[in-house]
């Protein structure tokens, strides 16, 4: 027992993995939950190109258009917090279960609104299921995830975020090329997030619950046979016993109750952390290039119909940042990735504010603009967008993992939905120059941020992760 109230567990070493049939039936369930990241990069995306038919159709101004976008990003803030819960109560399967439901609920809601008044209404609820995503797919992922793969496995779900987000840009532009003339477009472009939302239900139903939710509910048997489908057999026996252990040393030390873990100051600090984590991540600017990245390229000089094209380039560059994310979360460490981002994209913001302040009005400015946004994004996934999700899937102790984690996506969620309302006003008031200047400052802040208070996580597996935070205290290792 540590002095903090804290278990004191022994450190283990567990079997190698190695070949067998386990890598498939594992890569299947990863493949059906990140189904949920699909259809939060979609839902989440397709107001990019939505965004302009539906504001001539419905009569939108900036302010509404912001408020339009937004409601999706409380919502979700309220699903974070809500099924942050719930997750750890019911489980992560039959979360994502009944999650796939509000996503067909909120997405007819969406594509069949008669007037603004529902369409505010639907989004909201969208944005219900998009929260729970956010919050269910990490967690499930690292739990189900061996420690070896655990950072490649769980930033997963971040690519599919990204695919989502790049599926949204490409068929808007396909449908807004076929369709154009139709005054609903926008709700062609919606309703496509049907398809995946019916995909995750029909998955969820073959994959089994997380092992460590299991064994936290006494299912100690269920558990083990869970690991025996995704883990060579010895590998699941030596891991259930290392869960089992914590479960002993967490009784033994009398942390049985939430309310009684959340008390525990290393856990308050560790909320504290991943709460400015996640809004560090969104102070970057990201989402204001995913849900307005056809009009940015527009005000920067672009017409209309190659400004939704060219907007696609932020999604392939988003994908493929993730992409290299996934085989760089392997080799570096956290910290550093996210130190390194962060730095990056500031010199961004500082060159594309130059570039719209120095550069004369034509094609060239509006080609520098794309290039520097581009490569803003594509590093800021590499570097960010995955690892942060990433960190918080495997900081925070397994008793208050669920609530912990609903903690962060919350204020990841209204700092998203800040940025969503704000940036069209901004574009309005201060322009493209102004508008990046504070968020170059903003991640400069950020820097200084994860600098000084963000953990290293990627070194240990989550029992030793718990053990280590809760016996040393939250060490800054640089």
């Amino acid at each position: 027992m540590t002095a903090d109230g804290g278990p004191a567990l022994r450190a283990t070493s567990l079997p190698e993995l190695g070949p067998g049939r386990y890598r498939r039936r594992l890569e299947t369930v990863v493949i059906v939950a990140t189904f949920g990241g699909i259809l939060f990069g979609y839902d989440t995306g397709v107001i990019n190109g939505a965004l302009e038919p539906m504001a001539r159709e419905l009569g939108l101004t900036a302010v509404t258009e912001g408020l339009v976008t937004s409601l999706l990003q409380l919502g979700a803030a309220v699903g974070a917090t809500t099924v942050g819960v719930l997750v750890d109560r019911l489980g992560r399967r039959r979360t994502l279960l009944s999650l796939s439901w509000v996503f067909v609920i909120g997405t007819l809601g969406c594509s069949l609104a008669p007037g603004f008044g529902v369409l505010l209404a639907a989004r909201f609820v969208l944005g219900l299921a998009v929260g729970g995503a956010s919050v269910t797919v990490p967690i499930y992922l690292s739990e189900l995830a061996p420690t070896e793969w655990r950072g490649r496995i769980s930033a997963r779900n971040d690519v599919a975020v990204c695919l989502g987000q790049l599926l949204a840009f490409t068929l808007n532009a396909l449908i807004a090329h076929y369709f154009g003339d139709h005054e609903s477009v926008w709700r062609y472009m919606i309703a496509v997030a049907m398809i995946p939302a019916f995909m995750l239900f029909a998955g969820m139903l073959r994959t089994p619950e997380s092992p460590r939710w299991l064994m936290a509910q006494g299912r100690v048997e269920a558990s083990l046979a869970v690991l025996k489908q995704i883990r060579p057999a010895g590998r699941a026996t030596a891991e259930h016993q290392e869960i089992a252990e914590l479960m002993r040393a967490e009784a033994h030390a009398g942390v049985i109750e939430v309310s009684e873990t959340l008390k525990a100051s290393w856990v308050k600090r560790l909320i504290l952390i991943g709460a400015g984590l996640a809004v560090i991540q969104q102070l970057t600017g990201i989402n204001a290039i995913m849900y307005y990245g056809t009009a940015l390229l527009e005000t920067a000089g672009f017409g209309g119909e190659t400004a939704i094209i060219a907007n696609i380039a932020n999604g392939v560059l988003s994908v493929l940042g993730m992409l290299a994310g996934l085989k760089l979360i392997s080799h570096f460490p956290r910290r550093k990735m996210l130190l390194f981002g962060l730095a990056w994209i500031t010199v961004m913001h500082l060159l594309i504010a130059a570039a719209a302040a120095l550069l004369p009005e034509g094609i060239v400015k509006a080609v520098a603009i794309m290039i520097l946004v581009v490569a803003f994004v594509g590093v800021m996934q590499a570097c960010l967008g995955l690892v942060v999700w990433v960190v918080l899937g495997e900081m925070f102790p397994l008793r208050v993992r669920g609530v912990a984690m609903g903690l962060g996506a919350l204020c990841n969620w209204l700092g998203n939905a800040a940025v969503a309302f704000s940036f069209p006003s901004l574009m309005a008031l201060i322009g493209i120059r102004g508008t990046f200047l504070i968020f170059a400052a903003l991640n400069v802040a950020g820097f200084i941020f994860v600098n000084r208070l963000v953990p290293e996580t990627g070194d240990r597996s989550l029992e030793q992760l718990e053990n280590d935070f809760a016996s040393e205290g939250i060490v800054v290792r640089r």
